[in-house]
């Protein structure tokens, strides 16, 4: 970092002791340096301090609820490719490189059942585009990721997730989001409402108390769903957004008074919809003006995700998403830490997704953010 009055308030809290925070949230556990979505990587994050864990959540063929980014990434999240009989299940099996084409499979959650989910192995998620055997494909990470500890990932169940993060030291808390299906629904019978109340079933089924629950969906009809059907849940239940163009941008800003008034306490948008280029050198990176609108709405927000990008130098040339709305500021990696300020004390989201926890886990510390208070929503 460059010198400046955040550079000296971070330096001067080097040595106080760190404590877990509601603030920082393990996206996916920690997976800068470990298979996401596995035992491993929520340890990780737990270990960082991270007082809420994420588990996104899929269904099986036999509608087991299981811990996925996606229900069709195994193919590069897992090793299921090396295992012939359940890469013969796969929606699409692995297909080589040739002359013409990349190396290509599609391998769903919805594939396979809950059981022979279980014995997979989780991996950095990547593949290899001209692998000719489903072997060379297992690789491909990033190069400012590691392998180094991508030694078969232990996957989780729902329920194995809501142990595991039960179990762990201190006050941790769950954030469950609902994955969109990217397969027809309703599947065999399975309805998208019941896809949703299972995942609450789940919670309750443990004596989980749902201020300790923040689900997540991108549907608004899920959350809709909570808000009618189980007004505890639904009321800290989180709207994720992720528009792109002006133009849905606009829509979206349109509609947040509507969204306010069916009950949504907390929008979840991404970075690059928070934040914008501004101030009197056109240099800085200042508050997004729909940032302003979904507070001056009366909502609060939840950001993701920090520490997804790799180097800051080269965001610019890799249009990276997370840091397309600053991307032309954006030079060195301490400006981690200044887009961080920028979300946590200019526009003062309640809590931060991130690949890896210790950042915003020790930045919670230094100013005192807590994170969002459970239990304190009302949908009235």
């Amino acid at each position: 970092m460059t010198d400046s009055p955040l550079k000296t308030k971070l330096q001067s809290c080097e040595n106080k002791p760190v404590s877990i925070s509601g603030f920082s949230i393990g996206h996916r556990g920690a997976p800068l340096q470990f298979p996401e979505e596995t035992v491993q990587s929520l340890d990780a994050a737990a270990r960082m301090g991270a007082g809420v864990l994420e588990c996104d959540v899929a269904f099986t063929q036999d509608r087991g609820l299981v811990c996925r980014h996606s229900l069709c990434d195994l193919h590069t999240t897992t090793n299921i490719l090396t295992i012939p009989e359940l890469a013969s299940k796969c929606t699409v099996p692995f297909t080589p490189a040739n002359g013409t084409s990349p190396a290509y499979a599609l391998c769903c959650t919805s594939d396979i059942t809950t059981a022979e989910y279980s014995t997979l192995c989780g991996k950095q998620d990547g593949f290899n585009a001209s692998a000719t055997t489903p072997e060379d494909y297992q690789n491909g990470t990033p190069n400012w990721r590691t392998d180094l500890y991508n030694t078969c990932g232990t996957p989780l169940t729902l329920n194995e997730y809501i142990d595991l993060v039960d179990s762990y030291p201190g006050h941790r808390n769950f954030t469950p989001e609902l994955k969109t299906p990217p397969v027809p629904m309703p599947f065999n019978g399975y309805t998208q409402q019941q896809y949703a109340q299972d995942l609450i079933d789940a919670f309750r089924n443990k004596s989980i108390a749902p201020s300790r629950v923040w689900l997540q969906s991108f549907l608004y009809d899920d959350v809709l769903y909570w808000l009618k059907n189980d007004r505890e849940f639904g009321a800290q239940a989180v709207f994720l957004q992720e528009y792109d163009t002006p133009e849905t941008l606009a829509a979206g800003m349109k509609n947040l008074p509507s969204v306010r008034a069916a009950g949504v306490n907390i929008i979840a948008p991404a970075i690059p919809m928070l934040v914008t280029i501004g101030g009197p050198d056109n240099n800085t990176i200042v508050e997004s003006e729909y940032s302003k609108a979904i507070k001056a709405n009366g909502m609060d927000i939840i950001a993701w995700t920090f520490e997804r990008s790799g180097p800051l130098a080269t965001v610019d040339a890799r249009e990276e998403y997370y840091f397309n709305s600053i991307a032309n500021i954006t030079q060195y990696d301490g400006q981690y830490y200044v887009l961080l300020d920028v979300l946590a004390n200019e526009i003062g989201v309640k809590g931060l997704f991130s690949d890896w926890a210790a950042t915003v886990t020790y930045f919670a510390n230094c100013f005192g953010l807590e994170g969002p208070k459970g239990g304190s929503y009302s949908c009235e």
